[in-house]
């Protein structure tokens, strides 16, 4: 039995009962694709209902204002991918009058489409032969093969792309996609697999020669950068505060957040003090340490060192809103959090 058979038969067997496997909607399979990337299947499987409940077509995503599409993103982060979501919509609307295109090429010129998923959408929905590679799917190749090409390097890339196109099933392309992804997830784990229950094992490279964990390289080219934050939460004496709308094209563009004072090192009481009478017109009453131990909120390329500050005042600017709108404002979750826990 060949590789890409032993695989199809572990998936009739074992695959889940997942939403997005009962269709071939394009615009399901690509809403499911895009939140579960870099996102588990239970974190994203709440979103995917929340979405189709709000958003049944693409032309009602496509439609919908953006404040509401990164409301009920709200907590799956990496927020360009709901940017990039809402965007695409409005591509298949205008552009393919509603209808998603049914070609890897056109499907991966659409904005946030990358390689991965347009030959998820062109297989899984349209039939198309074209092989899948994600995380799941570099791992069981570079085990089951024993290659040690790092998976993020250009020769990497392009080889694991060759050899899943070598292996891939084109007659049930489908299923096949589908079932080495799943594969991966559950069979061919990255810690701990199951390997005495695969049924791989008897020919698997890395298993063979103890590689297992050793399999897939990846290059380490990541360099975390140090941000120290500090929110400055106003409120005034009929509890109302201040937020404001993240411009530009860094983190959580377009996302609200109270006045952000970014620092280059942690600071204190005294120092924050010093700061905001030399930077604010408005004096305050009082300035309080909401957490003396800064909340560590890690990003794939940054960790932002976090303090909260409470600043009372007798009366805010025209631009205030009542404490209790703030829940209806989409903020990154390291916000989120400081709202359902703050007490006035």
């Amino acid at each position: 039995m060949s590789f890409s058979q032993k695989i199809l038969e572990w998936y009739y067997i074992h695959k889940r009962d997942l939403p997005w496997r009962s269709t071939t909607d394009p615009y399901k399979i690509w809403l499911s694709e895009i939140m579960l990337q870099q996102t588990r299947v239970a974190q994203g499987m709440p979103y995917y209902h929340k979405f189709l409940e709000n958003f049944p077509t693409v032309q009602d995503l496509a439609s919908a204002p953006e404040e509401k599409v990164l409301k009920l993103w709200q907590g799956l982060g990496y927020y360009s991918r709901a940017r990039n979501l809402h965007a695409t919509a409005k591509m298949v609307v205008v552009d393919y009058n509603g209808n998603f295109p049914n070609t890897y090429k056109e499907l991966k010129a659409l904005k946030g489409v990358g390689d991965y998923t347009a030959s998820a959408i062109a297989s899984i929905c349209f039939d198309i032969p074209e092989p899948v590679v994600d995380g799941n799917v570099y791992r069981v190749l570079s085990r089951y093969f024993g290659v040690d090409l790092p998976i993020n390097s250009t020769q990497g890339i392009k080889y694991f792309k060759d050899l899943a196109r070598e292996v891939m099933d084109v007659k049930n392309i489908r299923d096949y996609n589908q079932g080495i992804m799943e594969f991966g997830a559950m069979q061919c784990a990255p810690k701990s697999p199951n390997c005495e229950s695969c049924p791989l094992n008897t020919s698997c490279v890395a298993l063979k020669e103890i590689r297992v964990s050793q399999l897939p390289v990846k290059i380490n080219k990541t360099k975390i950068r140090q941000r120290y934050f500090n929110y400055l939460v106003y409120l005034d004496k009929d509890n109302r505060t201040i937020l404001e709308q993240r411009q530009g094209k860094g983190i959580w563009q377009n996302l609200y957040q109270f006045p952000l004072l970014e620092t280059e090192n942690l600071v204190g009481h005294k120092e924050l003090t010093q700061i905001l009478n030399g930077n604010l017109k408005d004096s305050t009453n009082k300035v309080a340490m909401y957490n003396k131990e800064p909340i560590v909120h890690k990003l794939s390329h940054q960790h932002l060192h976090t303090r909260f500050w409470i600043l009372e005042m007798d009366e805010l600017n025209s631009k205030a809103i009542p404490w209790e709108k703030v829940h209806n404002y989409p903020v990154p979750v390291l916000l989120a959090d400081f709202i359902k826990t703050f007490k006035i």
